[in-house]
């Protein structure tokens, strides 16, 4: 029954964020196919495969530890999945979407979400022309590296001062959303630098550009986050976590 109970929750959860932030016919922030050149696609690719590795890594074992955390992972995916999919056209002729990843940082650490990032972004790539291969790796460092590394450090901080842990999932959630369009913006701004200001000019456009859409769409993810979180720790936590530190019920 409990698990019933947590499944209608979680789906409620996710037809309330399409209902909340719609979707768009835009073309969402995931950078698209062929739009960085091939030495920078070779670069991020780079970068992001050791944090992969270590991803994998991390879930072997936490696989190996507790198999009935498979459920928990896919989940974590799926939510990831569905927000990064969104597509919430701006009002500066661009759109935005969530991210959806400050969730499965939480809740296993942020190494983890490198994988599962890699596979939402690899489908969303191949299944709605969202983002594309040669980018990947550029979008799998923004989304599933920066911003799940940012989430987890905020809800750490956060929890050792004490705060409730509603604010500090919702905190992290949120900034970890941020982090990512930031991190994108800076992407964006390396490989193609402003003819009169550079780097710092180029980056403040492509900032603005994002700003004034993701503010209000990276408070929605964190209340959805909180809301997803205490749906798995009420109906979950006890049978899945046992004495985790992610037990406890988001107060």
């Amino acid at each position: 029954m409990k698990v019933m109970r947590f499944r209608l929750v979680v789906v409620a959860s996710m037809a309330m964020a399409f209902m909340l932030l719609g979707g768009g016919d835009a073309y969402a922030m995931h950078i698209m196919e062929g739009f960085l050149s091939p030495g920078w696609s070779l670069f991020w690719t780079a970068v992001s495969l050791p944090f992969f590795a270590l991803g994998f890594r991390s879930m072997r074992k936490i696989v190996t530890d507790n198999s009935r955390m498979k459920l928990l992972l896919a989940m974590a995916g799926a939510f990831a999945f569905v927000l990064s999919s969104l597509k919430i056209p701006s009002v500066t002729g661009s759109c935005s979407h969530p991210t959806g990843v400050g969730l499965g940082a939480i809740m296993f650490g942020p190494s983890v979400m490198s994988v599962l990032g890699a596979i939402v972004l690899l489908f969303q790539a191949l299944l709605l022309a969202h983002g594309g291969l040669t980018t990947l790796g550029a979008n799998l460092f923004s989304m599933g590296i920066a911003g799940p590394f940012v989430s987890y450090g905020i809800y750490k901080l956060a929890d050792g001062l004490r705060a409730p842990r509603w604010l500090s999932v919702f905190v992290a959630a949120s900034i970890g959303d941020l982090a990512t369009y930031v991190v994108t913006s800076f992407q964006l701004a390396i490989a193609f630098p402003s003819v009169t200001g550079g780097f710092v000019a180029s980056a403040l456009k492509f900032l603005g550009i994002f700003a004034i859409t993701q503010v209000p769409l990276a408070i929605s993810e964190g209340i959805l986050t909180v809301m997803v979180y205490n749906a798995i720790m009420a109906y979950t936590g006890e049978s899945l976590f046992g004495e985790s530190p992610l037990s406890g019920e988001v107060k």
